[in-house]
């Protein structure tokens, strides 16, 4: 190390001809641009939750196959980041060609929600990219670090940080299609 490297980095001034790296610059360029109205919060958030939470209920009562209830909920609903993540990738991209692979996926994806203040965001930041890729909405919601809580309640479990749900045709599916066409 040269006697200019150090003093540079004990003064933290940058060397002749080197850039700065302003951290908060790369973070910004990574990070998806979303709108502050994108974000469910609130009584909004609160709304969200209670109409999901009544549209598996009803979706659960309709379903004549008398499965347990984790075991429906899991055909319903891809819990988790893996879980959401795997489906995505699974399901067509938009650039793929369709002789590529004829046969659609098993199993498609109509809206995923994320929790957006999750720490550290680099756990959910590949996700709406992912979900854009294959035309799914994503619906992100915070709540003063309490989201991954309320997300977790609404599928039986103590927290998640995504879910996805599964376009199966049923009650849930038809109150999120009338919750998507409201909010676009």
């Amino acid at each position: 190390i040269s006697v200019e490297q150090l003093v540079c980095i004990t003064t933290k001034t940058p060397m002749r001809g080197v850039t700065p790296i302003n951290p908060q610059k790369k973070m910004e360029a990574d990070s998806n641009p979303v709108k502050e109205s994108d974000y469910y919060e609130g009584e909004r958030l609160t709304h969200l939750l209670d109409l999901i939470q009544r549209g598996i209920e009803t979706s659960k009562l309709s379903n004549v196959n008398s499965l347990p209830e984790k075991i429906w909920l899991k055909k319903q609903i891809a819990i988790g980041i893996n879980e959401v993540t795997r489906v995505l990738e699974r399901m067509k991209s938009n650039t793929t060609d369709q002789q590529q692979n004829p046969r659609p996926p098993p199993v498609q994806l109509q809206v995923v929600i994320v929790v957006a203040d999750c720490k550290p965001r680099t756990l959910t930041k590949h996700i709406p990219n992912l979900a854009a890729s294959r035309n799914v909405p994503v619906l992100y919601i915070r709540d003063n670090k309490r989201a991954s809580l309320r997300l977790g309640e609404l599928v039986k479990l103590k927290t998640a940080l995504a879910i996805g749900v599964k376009a199966r045709g049923n009650d849930l599916n038809l109150l999120l299609q009338q919750i998507l066409t409201r909010d676009s």
